[in-house]
């Protein structure tokens, strides 16, 4: 099973998000834009996991996630990885109004890793991915265009448990499937 661990955006949230970057797909055919389903803030990835593992690790990831306090996050401002100079990907950035992304997502890495799941050793960036370049582009454009825009905060209560079916979505894409709810504290 390939898992990830994630903040998945409400409706509204996606919403405006798509209001604002829609207009600029048919202007960007050197971007593979990715599709709003799969829009996310990945905390964890975990890769490949054994099934037997679900149970347990989706155990240790529930006990991490409820005793984290709710946070609240808006999307803003732009960037790419691994530079605006030669960029392959296009992301949103994620502001923390109210807690600690970065304190959440080190709790579901090392509950993961306990739970016989280790995660991808790359530090921990918050972002949501909106697209990837064919090539490695100069994006210094697509981050001025987008990079003015906030979109409107949201309280997260919680965090997905997330399987990659990879190339069952459109295009060849990966079709992501929620496998569980982790609430954060109450």
């Amino acid at each position: 099973m390939r898992l990830f661990v994630a903040v998945v955006p409400p409706d509204g949230v996606l919403d405006d998000l798509e209001e604002h970057v829609g207009p600029r797909r048919e202007a960007g055919p050197e971007i593979r834009w990715t599709d709003r389903h799969q829009w996310h803030v990945t905390l964890a990835f975990l890769g490949a996991v054994p099934e037997a593992r679900l149970d347990a690790l989706t155990e240790a990831l529930a006990r991490s996630a409820v005793r984290r306090d709710p946070l609240v996050l808006r999307l803003a401002g732009a960037g790419a990885f691994p530079n605006p100079y030669a960029a392959r990907v296009l992301w949103a950035g994620i502001e923390q109004v109210r807690g600690d992304l970065g304190k959440v997502a080190g709790g579901i890495r090392h509950a993961s890793t306990s739970a016989g799941a280790t995660p991808d050793g790359t530090r921990f960036h918050p972002h949501l991915t909106l697209g990837r370049f064919h090539r490695a582009t100069e994006a210094t454009r697509w981050i001025r265009a987008l990079d003015a825009w906030e979109g409107p905060a949201w309280r997260v209560d919680h965090l997905a448990l997330v399987e990659s079916h990879l190339g069952e979505g459109r295009g060849r894409r990966p079709r992501y499937e929620v496998l569980a709810e982790l609430p954060l504290r109450s």
